[in-house]
């Protein structure tokens, strides 16, 4: 069944039983009701209400070209059907990403030639992370782990993400964070440093 054959209302019911949805007060949410967003074309976004909405944050960051690209939806198709999915472990690889890792390691400058793939910024930065913290420990210098980051900085959900961010509120959730990360102030917050 495709979402045409709900209502707004249903829709929201639905979504408020069983989808968890990040930064979000889900009581409020319960209350309110979602905002569905059925569809989308070039920056905008339009709700189950027909709103246009400019999407200033290009999908959280992730969708920087816009919606309703054909010439992307025909790739993917077309992936879709030769080869949806496989992973890259214990030496196995795909022709697309070796291909893509080539191409991303010609466009970027000579030293940057090695591509690893991620889901998320959020898993890119955990994996950043555990890639330096592994480098030093090859090196024989596995105490030279402290990251610094700024104050009120995001980066990212995930343990790792939510302890590299600068973001009080995110760290008092994780009741521990990960260890070794400095917060710096903000370049731009040279008031708030006073006393």
């Amino acid at each position: 069944m495709t979402h045409q054959n709900y209502s707004l209302k249903q829709l929201q019911q639905i979504d408020a039983a069983h989808h968890l949805h990040p930064f979000t007060d889900h009581k409020e949410m319960r209350e309110a009701g979602s905002r569905i967003i059925t569809h989308a074309n070039g920056p905008f976004i339009y709700d189950s209400e027909g709103t246009e909405i400019l999407d200033g944050m290009a999908g959280l960051w992730c969708v920087n070209i816009g919606y309703g690209r054909d010439e992307l939806a025909d790739a993917a198709y077309a992936q879709m059907k030769e080869l949806p999915y496989y992973n890259s472990f214990f030496k196995c690889s795909t022709p697309t990403p070796v291909l893509l890792a080539k191409k991303l390691a010609e466009l970027a400058p000579k030293h940057v030639n090695q591509v690893f793939y991620g889901s998320s910024g959020s898993e890119a930065n955990d994996t950043a992370l555990r890639l330096v913290r592994h480098y030093w420990a090859l090196e024989g210098k596995p105490e030279k782990n402290r990251i610094i980051s700024r104050k009120s900085a995001y980066h990212g959900s995930t343990i790792a993400g939510t302890s590299l961010g600068g973001m009080e509120p995110m760290h008092k959730q994780l009741n521990g964070a990960v260890p070794n990360i400095v917060h710096v102030m903000m370049p731009y917050a040279y008031e708030l440093a006073l006393p």
